[in-house]
């Protein structure tokens, strides 16, 4: 932990050791390939069954084993090499996106198809999603644990930038399936850069004992850390509700404002941009807070609610800009703070509940947002996307607040600090 700001020099300290930067550039290009399929798959989708809610059940799909099985993929990252488990997920994720371009590029793709291969993809991240954020601690160890987490969203978000981009393109040129060719490839490049890394320079800690109860012992420990507990239970109305987001683009694109693959492709890139300036701001904070973890998810969805009043398609990709900062800052700091605050012995275990609540709450969210915008209309689902993650928060900080016996107090003289959280028992004041 850190109790000043660190210096700009050091915004990409953990790239200077070798193992960490060999699995970030392969990253970099295997997230922009995700993103490219990711958007190929929705709009295929769209265009296949004209159904928003089909977009939905898609998203349903791919998440719903995360939702189930997730705490088994932390037991296994606990137990077992986590380099080892990527490189068999990798390649299964590289075999699936091959099958789902033949498909799309010979004509015989078909609605079930994608359903099918996104739930077998759905199994292939339980494995995946617990060991690859553990494994980022054993690449750089816990001084740079930090700096690594916000740089791995950032890469996530550049991806996001691109692969959208480019996939938009790719549909209007030459069609989906391509997309689904270009991850296959760099899934296959992937697992050669895990080949790559150097096992000795590796920071391991002791692999978990096979006995009854690991799961269990996850699950109170969760419980019995306010640093864990309240941003598991945030990243639950954030999944189910805002991170659906891509669902609702999906229909402002095709339905609102007529703007097709196109525009669905460019509204990705633009949450993303957002979302890169938020992962690298990130990396500038000096000490991390429960309260900026809550006030970060609290404004993601304030800003999803000024979208759904979003006139026209300038002003509404501006909002996703602001959106995409919002929803990084909250991502990136409550996963920083849930790996800080918990002991590298259980951490898989940890994890696996954490990306459980926060990718399975996206099986729930995308066909409710789905139906939500078909039956009620796209402006008032994204009302609801905000609305519910706002109201969230702020139940949150009130009972944080309560607890601690806290108090905003304001003093519009001091410019510099105008808010400050104050004890009601005297013990001083802290800037807000």
């Amino acid at each position: 932990m850190v109790t000043t700001r660190p210096p700009w020099s050091q915004t990409f300290s953990s790239l200077k050791i070798r193992n960490y930067r060999v699995f970030a550039t392969a990253n970099l290009l295997a997230v922009t390939a995700v993103w490219m399929q990711r958007v190929a798959q929705d709009w295929l989708v769209l265009e296949l069954s004209g159904s928003v809610t089909a977009v939905g059940i898609t998203v349903f799909m791919q998440f719903i084993p995360s939702l189930v099985l997730m705490p088994l993929g932390g037991i296994l990252a606990d137990r077992y090499s986590k380099r080892l488990i990527l490189m068999i997920s990798q390649g299964s994720a590289g075999i699936l996106a091959a099958i789902m371009a033949t498909l799309a590029l010979t004509g015989h793709l078909q609605v079930w198809h994608v359903y099918l291969i996104a739930f077998i993809l759905g199994l292939v991240v339980v494995a995946d999603q617990p060991a690859r954020q553990v494994f980022v601690n054993e690449l750089v160890g816990p001084r740079q644990l930090r700096n690594a987490i916000s740089l791995n969203s950032s890469i996530f978000q550049m991806g996001g930038m691109i692969g959208p981009a480019v996939s938009g393109v790719l549909i209007t040129a030459v069609g989906g399936g391509w997309a689904f060719a270009v991850n296959a490839l760099a899934c296959t490049v992937t697992v050669i850069s895990l080949i790559l890394i150097r096992p000795g320079e590796l920071i391991k800690s002791a692999p978990a004992k096979r006995s009854k109860g690991q799961l269990m012992e996850g699950v109170r420990y969760l419980r019995s850390k306010p640093t864990i507990f309240w941003p598991a239970v945030m990243a639950g109305f954030i999944s189910v509700f805002g991170l659906s987001l891509a669902v609702l683009m999906a229909a402002y694109a095709n339905n609102v404002f007529d703007a097709g693959a196109g525009g669905y492709g460019l509204l990705n890139t633009l949450v993303a941009l957002g979302a890169l300036m938020g992962a690298l701001a990130s990396t500038r904070f000096a000490v991390l807070r429960l309260r900026s973890v809550i006030t970060a998810a609290g404004a993601y969805g304030v800003v999803l609610m000024l979208a759904s009043l979003s006139p026209n398609m300038v002003t509404f990709g501006i909002v996703m800009v602001v959106a995409g900062f919002a929803s990084l800052l909250f991502l990136t700091s409550s996963n920083q703070l849930v790996q800080m605050s918990t002991n590298v012995l259980v951490r898989g275990r940890v994890m696996s509940l954490y990306i459980m609540v926060l990718i399975g709450g996206q099986a729930l969210g995308g066909p409710l947002m789905g139906w939500l915008a078909e039956h009620l209309g796209v402006h008032w689902a994204m009302l609801v996307a905000g609305g519910m993650p706002a109201l969230a928060a702020a139940t949150i900080g009130i009972t944080l607040a309560r607890r601690g016996h806290l108090a905003l107090k304001f003093n519009p003289r001091n410019l510099r600090q105008p808010v400050f959280i104050v004890s009601k028992n005297g013990f001083g004041a802290q800037e807000a």
